[in-house]
This record gives structure tokens, sequence and C-alpha cells, in this order.
């Protein structure tokens, strides 16, 4: 039903149009995604999600067709995403911006976006500031302080750890992840003893010298963040070469470490890896179920969705509401006010809303353990939930979510 750079529209609405006399807006969406390189498949996952939401829901857009017009956005510096975004807005006058993986590619487009007032649906870049940059963004994605300073708060709590030391990846989601895990690890009474920079996002490094200090170091536990993929494959063979379970050393960490694409890749090592996040695809849900059941149907039965895929599909929800309340004739205040307290119960993570005042998501966050099934296969068992997570940095006011 999905055609890139091209319309949606399908026959029976065609014909329902013609009878009536109504007349059907076309409305063109920006998508600007990492669709080539070692990213690739991030921008895959996001992909594949809108074009299943669509799918499935030919009736949210309310009658209305839809152009959307991809880019690829290639690495995270920026500079490419926001020439992009610069083409799309000014070349094809697109009426609604969507996707951006990275956070250095969402940071790079807010002044121009805020000039040309078009709004802007982030479905994955994650810092928690991102959203202050322009009065145009709405976040339906994450943030990293979401399940940062939960995990920080869980490990110093439940996990009894008194010391810990922190791994990430040396961008602004990475040094979110630090100060979150760190705010929430203190307020639990826990030090963080160490806290290492390790690497970019671009190319996976060598883990190895980083984790061997962590182990010289002996923590209690050992919070790492990376942007997924092959750099959470990485994370998960260093931890286990270097026998750090048996050392006493705990891993803990975002979601991010044990995405949904990749676990099955991280052997038994990643058994009783405790991590916060907002969604799996092993949730037993109506909608959830459903959801994975279409996918599998759609993209074939050896792939599964990631947190990546759920926030193209929940992306695309809020770019349909946004078309149906405006019935197909987009303006770029008028559209903030639809996304400012948007909710949309049915997301197969659970219900999420858009803060009305931040216009950041608002989700549950789970933990998420790491367990091995009885044919051998590794999934995620949901061991505890917390309701209603807004952005705790936003909530505290902390560095730069204080302006």
């Amino acid at each position: 039903m999905l055609k890139k750079s091209g319309l949606l529209v399908s026959a029976a609405v065609a014909l329902m149009l013609a009878s009536t006399g109504a007349m059907a807006e076309t409305v063109k969406v920006g998508v600007v995604l990492t669709t080539s390189g070692g990213a690739a498949e991030f921008g895959q996952q996001i992909s594949r999600g809108m074009e299943l939401y669509l799918k499935e829901h030919p009736e949210a857009l309310g009658g209305h067709e839809v152009e959307l017009i991809v880019r690829d956005s290639k690495r995270p510096g920026g500079d490419i995403a926001k020439t992009a975004t610069q083409e799309l807005i000014a070349r094809e006058g697109v009426d609604i911006l969507a996707g951006y993986v990275f956070s250095p590619n969402a940071m790079s487009i807010a002044p121009m976006i805020s000039q040309s007032k078009t709004p802007t649906v982030i479905m994955n870049a994650g810092t928690a500031w991102i959203p202050s940059l322009s009065p145009y963004f709405a976040r339906v994605s994450f943030t990293m302080w979401q399940s940062g300073y939960i995990m920080g708060q869980y490990a110093a709590g439940a996990l009894g750890a008194k010391t810990a030391a922190v791994g990430y990846t040396d961008y602004p989601p990475g040094k979110d992840s630090l100060a979150a895990f760190k705010a929430g690890f203190e307020s639990g009474g826990g030090t963080v003893v160490d806290a290492i920079p390790m690497g970019g996002p671009r190319e996976v490094p060598d883990f190895t010298p980083w984790f061997q200090r962590v182990k010289d170091k002996a923590p209690d536990v050992f919070f790492v963040f990376v942007p997924a993929g092959n750099h959470a494959t990485a994370v998960m063979k260093t931890y286990g070469d270097l026998g750090m379970a048996d050392a006493g050393v705990r891993l803990v960490g975002p979601g991010d470490i044990t995405q949904d694409t990749k676990l099955q890749g991280m052997g038994d090592g990643a058994v009783g890896l405790v991590t916060i996040h907002h969604y799996s695809a092993d949730y037993d849900t109506p909608a959830n179920n459903a959801f994975v059941k279409a996918w599998k149907a759609a993209y074939g039965a050896d792939t599964t969705p990631d947190f990546m895929g759920v926030g193209g599909w929940d992306g695309m929800a809020a770019v349909a509401s946004v078309i149906r309340e405006l019935d197909g004739n987009i303006d770029g205040d008028k559209a903030m006010a639809v996304l400012r307290g948007w909710t949309f119960k049915d997301s197969p993570r659970g219900p999420i809303s858009i803060d009305a005042d931040t216009r950041d998501i608002i989700q549950n966050e789970q933990v998420h353990k790491v367990v091995k099934r009885a044919d051998g296969s590794l999934g995620i068992d949901v061991i505890g939930q917390i309701q209603n997570v807004k952005d705790p940095c936003k909530e505290l006011k902390i560095g730069k979510c204080a302006q």
C-alpha cells in the first residue's frame, strides 16, 4: 500500500470520494532516516513500522492521501540530515517531517523547522532536551533519562548495589545516559566510581580496554549505553569474554543493549541481564501480539520488530491523527495543538501520550530480564513496571532540561 515518494490511497477510498464529490488532500510527509551504512537497519525498522501502520489502518487518514518522501541521513553527524531536511522543506514543500534516528540529526534541524513552522515527529532520537530546541518538535520515542534514571534507582534499590561504573558512547545520548543513571543511582545512596566515554556511534570500537578497566575496579554494577545494533552485540561479547559476571560485576543498562533484533546472537552470557526499557517484541498483550503477527506476515517469519519499529508505528499514528483532525489541511501551529496531549491507547508498547507542556513522550517503563526459553531461545520477561513516566530530566529541571 505504501510507496516511497508516491501516493497512498486505497481504491475503496478513491471510489468513495468520487461518488460523494469530496476532495481528498494529499499530505506530503518528509521522512529523514538512516537508510545506508552500518545503521541502515535502524532506518529500516522505523520505515517498516510506518508502512505497517498505514497498511493495517487505512482508515486512520480520514480519507486523505499521503506522499512519503524519504531521504537518507546516513551518519549521525547532522550535516547530511540538515541538508536533506532543507531540501524537503524548500524543494518538496512537505507539510510534516518525521523520522530522525540519531540525536545530532534532530538537533541540527531545529532552527530550520522553527523558521518554517513545520511540525516534526521524532521517532527515535532520545536526548532529553531535544524538544526544547523548537516548538515544532514532538517526540513519540523515548528519552535516555526515562530508562537511565530509573535504572539508577533500581540498581541502588532492588539490586542492592552500592558502587557503579558507567560506560557510554561519547555523543549526546550517551552523555545523557551517564547523567541520568548517576542522578538516579546517587538518589538511592549509590556512588559512581568511574565514567568512561567509549568511542563514537559510527564505528563499533574494541570495548576490551574499557571493560577491563571496570573489571579491575570491581563495582557492583556496570551501566552501559551504546546505540543498539552491532554495538550491543559487541558489548555482550566483551563482557562474556572477560568473565565479568564471574568476577561479580553485574551488567545493567537501557533496553538498547538487549535489542530484539540482536538478542538471539548474544548467547547464554546475556541470561539474567536486567535492563529498563519501554518495549520488547515478547510483550504478551493483545496489541503487541497483533503487531508482531502483522510484522512477520508483512516482512517475513524470521524478522522481528524492535523499539525503533514501534517508534515508526506510533509516530505514523501521531501523523495520521494530525492529518485526520486537520482534514488534510496542515498548519504548523494547529498540528502542534493536535500533538500536544495526543494519546494512543493501542500502542504495542502500552498506552502512550505526548506531554502537553514539553511535547515529549509519556509511557510505561518496564524492568526486563533476559531469560532462556524451553526451546533454547532467549527472551525478555517483564519483572516490574513503572507507569506513566514523564522525562525525569525535565521533571527535575536538570541541566539543559531546566531551560
